[in-house]
């Protein structure tokens, strides 16, 4: 395999933190609560979705390891 391949969920969920934190951060300080809350499930959403990807990473890597372990016990 050239290089690491990471799941998309990866990269968008951090993404999504983030722009949870920000929503979180304009709703404290405009004093709306709705926002803070937008914003606090935003950035959960982001930690799930990172989580997931990482799931999927750690099965494909596995899978392949599975796949490819006859090649490693040629030697």
């Amino acid at each position: 395999m050239g290089g690491m391949i990471v799941d998309k969920d990866r990269i968008e969920g951090p993404v999504k933190e983030g722009a949870g934190k920000v929503e979180e951060a304009w709703g404290h300080a405009t004093k709306d609560p709705e926002a803070e809350a937008k914003g606090e499930s935003r950035q959960v959403e982001g930690k799930v979705q990172e989580g997931w990807g990482r799931t999927k990473d750690t099965v494909r890597d596995v899978a392949h390891d599975v796949t490819h372990e006859e090649d490693v016990d040629e030697d």
